[in-house]
């Protein structure tokens, strides 16, 4: 009997031989480049992987597909500016397999549903375009006008163009992601849901309304220079590992590292930059001077504890506040003290987890400093009140005027590599009027005005059939989405499902009645046009953006760019109807740049300046005090503490990525800076809560969540006991996303609460 969608999104429920250790208090060093080495020789040509190490993150080479950390302006590494999760995210686009028709024909879609992700995403690079007919168990082989064309028919079918779902993945780059959103519009929809909904768009509603641009505010050098760098709800050691260098050159120039997470994670603790033969031989550099291990989600109430703190001390000294700076260039100072006087310092402290003595020395360090940055990630915007998590930070760097300066401002450090070049040319379900504005200035057509669905809207749609057609544009949508049996159904409901992409994921195996799967080029691959060999542009998390060109030949001929699949879907789909000459986009990017040009804000003199090595800065208003908000000023906020309790037997869950994982893609069965070995489904629990429950050690046992009245279940994991704050425990994603509800998410924001999931333990 066929599986149903939802037995299809479930991840691999069997186990492996799992293995622990004491967690190391070392990152990076010898360990490291071992495990580059490793990766690089299973799984790549050795002359492809010398060539792309040597052009990875290097002026006049290809971005990583993998974080969106900044290069440096000026010189960059000539032993190599990348590091060991980068590499893998090479070898993992670059792989020496592909896979096509042969393959589809071998193996079924629920024989591959069956595999691990690990072992889906090793399976090769996609070579051809492939389609699943309605009843079909197999896909096979399609012609790209036949795929172009099945798409144009299914979209011209529909009621209205709402009913279709354009997602967006962060590594698009900035001309895919121009052209997308353009053929999205002329369609006649907003719904431009993206990987943003589900990270730090609770980050950007919170910069926005606060301090006029939903960007972070500093620059690479700028951490060099801070006194105090505040690291809170991030794993840089895992996730943004060239971080770590930045914070090591912070320290060495005297600067204090304050890491706030509830678990203790080995590339905060120290760092051994396998660039310096010195560091390698002596053990490297400490980092956090503070840990402070903080309560899944007790971050407003440690923040406003430090706020309260403050106030104390300027009301009694007042020489603690930057009053220059407030009074020139913030707004709502007032109502922010008379509503921060109406909280308790100990019931905050409470709150929060943190004892009085790592409080203590986090204040004195936040007292006597004005050069702050705070940089944080996930670990804070996947909450209900993640917004006022954001707003908090912001509140702490206005009344310390570190906003605006040199060493000094906000830094939400992003994941994938152009999420934020994405928003920024146009992938938005509710962009600014004065976008769309220029787009029918452009264009001559009117784009709609109405916002559109985000993802949890999206998937809603489908899940009641509103929507019909969903088209991903990168990215593996059921692994990453919350609630995935809900989501599978969703899926399923749609008359067709396309995926452009450049491995197989499990996004291909829970499909709509038909579905196609278009491959296209990587960041590693040469792009040939008729005007030559193409350059790309991404952007990063400080708003840098520069060009990327691929080095290796395709790996298949029958593979082409992101932009040439949107361009022939976009004529398929509109022909005659359409204002705009699609197909001359796809063979001269530069065309598309003079659009961008003239359509989004800060990209004057688009592709001069793009051949400026080192690329070139968008404009940021707060980086310089131009607040462009409301009240043309930064404004103070006022935010509640998060209302939330647990019964007796619940704890409160976050989702983690392991050490072998770049979001839903897993290179490897190892976090090894966990102390966690050959295994996935595990759950990190403090080892007083496991005796009170009468667990031990690797003991299988089921997760259970309730959420207004709907119960799910993720079952089968082993618990392994660790340093995380009591009535706290954590799991990697995606296998608990199963757990999390669909309608719980950030206000103003619907970024998914993965981080504060409440569970119980079911013995087995």
């Amino acid at each position: 009997m066929p599986k149903s969608a939802e037995d299809k999104a479930k991840t691999s429920e069997s186990f492996l031989n799992l293995k622990t250790s004491n967690p190391p208090k070392n990152s990076v060093g010898f360990t490291s480049i071992l495990k580059v080495i490793d990766q690089v020789a299973k799984y790549m040509k050795p002359a492809d992987a010398l060539r792309l190490a040597s052009k990875i993150n290097q002026k006049g080479g290809f971005d990583c597909p993998g974080c969106a950390w900044p290069d440096p302006d000026d010189e960059r590494s000539s032993l190599g500016e990348f590091c060991e999760n980068g590499i893998k995210a090479i070898t993992e686009e670059a792989q020496n397999k592909t896979i096509g028709s042969l393959f589809f024909e071998q193996y079924s879609v629920d024989e591959l549903s069956s595999w691990s992700d690990f072992e889906i995403g090793k399976s090769g690079r996609l070579a051809e375009p492939m389609f699943l007919a309605e009843g079909a168990t197999h896909y096979t082989p399609i012609s790209w006008n036949e795929a172009f064309n099945k798409v144009a028919y299914h979209l011209n079918e529909l009621n209205h163009p709402d009913e279709a779902v354009f997602y967006t993945s962060g590594r698009t780059t900035n001309e895919a992601a121009f052209l997308y959103q353009l053929f999205v519009r002329e369609f006649g929809t907003s719904n431009l849901p993206d990987c943003s909904n589900m990270c730090h768009e609770a980050s950007g509603s919170a910069l926005s309304e606060t301090l006029g641009i939903g960007k972070g505010s500093v620059v690479l050098d700028d951490l060099y220079k801070a006194e105090v760098v505040i690291v809170v709800g991030q794993n840089p050691g895992t996730n943004h590992p060239r971080m770590l260098s930045a914070l090591e050159k912070c320290k060495i120039n005297g600067g204090k590292i304050i890491a706030i997470n509830p678990l203790p994670e080995a590339g905060l603790i120290k760092f051994t930059n396998p660039q310096n033969p010195i560091k390698l031989l002596t053990g490297g550099t400490q980092i956090a001077d503070v840990f402070v291990p903080i309560t899944i989600n007790g971050d407003v109430a440690f923040f406003k504890a430090i706020l309260l703190k403050l106030l104390e001390k300027e009301e009694a000294h007042g020489d603690v506040f930057d009053k220059a700076f407030i009074e020139t260039y913030t707004s709502g100072y007032d109502a922010f003290i008379s509503d921060l006087k109406t909280f308790n310092f100990e019931a905050c402290l409470k709150a929060s987890g943190v004892s009085e003595k790592v409080f203590n020395d986090v204040f004195e360090l936040i007292l006597n400093h004005d050069k702050i940055i705070v940089c944080w990630a996930m670990g804070l915007t996947q909450h209900e009140n993640a917004v006022d998590n954001i707003r908090e930070i912001v509140n702490l760097l206005l009344l310390k005027g570190s906003i605006g300066k040199e060493g000094a401002g906000t830094c939400p450090v992003r994941g994938h590599s152009n999420v934020q070049g994405d928003r920024t040319v146009g992938i938005w379900e509710s962009a600014p009027q004065a976008f769309l504005d220029k787009i029918e200035k452009k264009y001559g057509f009117k784009p709609s005005h109405k916002h559109g669905y985000s993802v949890i809207d999206a998937i809603k749609a489908m899940y009641y059939k509103d929507a019909k057609v969903f088209f991903g544009l990168g990215g593996n949508f059921i692994s990453a989405v919350p609630d995935t049996l809900y989501s599978a159904t969703a899926l399923a409901n749609c008359n067709l499902t396309v995926h452009v992409s450049t491995k197989l994921n499990r996004s291909h195996l829970v499909t709509g009645k038909e579905a196609l799967i278009l491959p296209c080029l990587g960041r590693t691959e040469k792009d040939y046009q008729k005007t030559g060999l193409q350059v790309q542009s991404v952007e990063n998390s400080m708003g840098v953006v520069s060009a990327t060109k691929g080095v290796l030949d395709p790996c298949s001929d029958n593979i082409i760019s992101e932009v040439a699949v949107v361009c022939g879907i976009a004529h398929a789909t509109l022909k005659e109807k359409s204002k705009i000459n699609w197909l001359q986009y796809k063979d001269d990017y530069n065309l598309v740049r003079n659009d961008i040009e003239d359509v989004v804000s800060g990209f004057s003199d688009y592709n001069n300046r793009l051949k400026n090595p080192s690329g070139f800065y968008l404009p940021n208003g707060a980086r310089v005090r131009e607040f462009n908000t409301k009240t043309g000023k930064a404004n103070f906020s006022i935010n509640k503490l998060p209302k939330w309790s647990l019964k007796d037997n619940e704890l409160i869950m976050m989702t983690i990525r392991s050490h072998d994982q770049f979001n839903t893609t897993i290179y490897g069965l190892d976090d090894r800076y966990r102390g966690v070995f050959n295994e996935r489904r595990i759950i990190f629990m403090n080892r007083e809560d496991m005796k009170v429950r009468g667990l031990k050690e690797h003991e299988v046992v089921n997760l259970c969540s309730e959420y207004q009245g709907t119960k799910r279940k993720a079952p089968n994991f082993k618990v392994v006991g660790y340093e995380i704050p009591k009535n706290c425990c954590a799991t990697y994603f995606p296998e608990t996303n199963v757990l999390v509800p669909l309608d719980s998410f950030a206000h103003t924001a619907k970024t998914p609460a993965s981080k504060s999931v409440k569970i119980t333990i079911e013995k087995v």
